[in-house]
């Protein structure tokens, strides 16, 4: 019998699923990224706004910054698709809905979304479901990283071209990894990717370095990550993190702080809406 939490999204793709559609809900315009397709995809119950973990003041930075690094990774792909960069990977993909959000890009851009076959079938049906559809412009790579799969293997078998550049993108995973585990990660990006290829992955700076207003949320997450049996691991700082990228065979790194997406997204709100500094920021890194 298959166990219905391995066909599910995982928990954490969900709730930043509901961040997203309740930036929609609670914040004041403008908003910085109008997503509400996870939302639709999960069909919650109505009183999931009630939920702990969608609390409007609790979660308010933390959606700030889920927000955030999406709209800045979306303009990034589309400025790369600007320079002629046709193909966009996103590991560990989830409930993202840029395929969904973004039809004009059809027939200009190839998107691989890595996931675990499981929750890579819900979603697919759900998009059948609901009307959306699965173009053939977005493919679903399913990886059972846990058999010891290749993600590298797997993109290539559904098309990916490993001669030309790409956008790869890794959020809300190098926390959970070694440190091993993530240079290995880098080192394997920067060798498959083509000349002109950009990673862009987020990291979680040390607990006590984040803002007060967020350290207590991150302090509770990583104790239920802990209790649940994927504890946080790999912290780094924005020095470390790109020294480190560098050291595992890219040309360039750079670090987007909140500071920078606050100036870029968030400037002239009424309501005071911003990622929080010291967290989970941005490594971008070129080959």
């Amino acid at each position: 019998m298959i166990d219905p939490k391995d066909i599910a999204p995982e928990s954490s793709a969900a709730r930043v699923a509901l961040w997203r559609a309740l930036h929609l809900d609670v914040d004041a315009e403008p908003h910085v990224l109008v997503d509400d397709v996870g939302r639709r995809l999960l069909a919650p119950p109505d009183d999931w706004r009630e939920r702990g973990d969608m609390h409007p003041t609790f979660t308010r930075p933390f959606r700030a910054s889920i927000v955030a690094r999406a709209r800045y990774i979306e303009d990034l792909v589309i400025a790369e698709m600007k320079r002629g960069v046709r193909q966009y990977v996103i590991l560990g993909a989830g409930l993202d809905s840029f395929a969904q959000r973004h039809p004009e890009l059809a027939g200009s851009l190839s998107i691989f979304e890595v996931d675990k076959p499981g929750p890579q079938r819900w979603k697919h049906d759900r998009l059948v479901a609901l009307g959306y559809g699965v173009q053939d412009w977005l493919h679903f790579v399913p990886v059972d990283f846990e058999a010891g799969d290749s993600w590298r293997d797997a993109l290539i078998q559904h098309g990916f071209d490993a001669s030309r550049p790409a956008v790869i993108v890794s959020t809300g995973v190098s926390m959970y990894l070694t440190r091993e585990a993530n240079g290995a990660t880098l080192r394997e990006v920067a060798s498959f990717a083509g000349d002109g290829s950009t990673l862009a992955m987020t990291f979680l700076l040390p607990l006590e370095m984040a803002d007060p207003e967020v350290r207590p949320g991150l302090e509770m997450a990583e104790k239920g990550a802990r209790a649940s049996g994927t504890p946080f691991i790999s912290f780094f700082t924005p020095d470390d993190m790109m020294a480190f990228a560098r050291e595992n065979g890219f040309a360039d790194a750079q670090h987007v702080s909140a500071t920078a997406l606050t100036a870029r997204y968030f400037v002239n709100r009424t309501d005071g809406l911003h990622p929080p500094a010291n967290a989970e920021e941005l490594l971008i890194a070129t080959t």
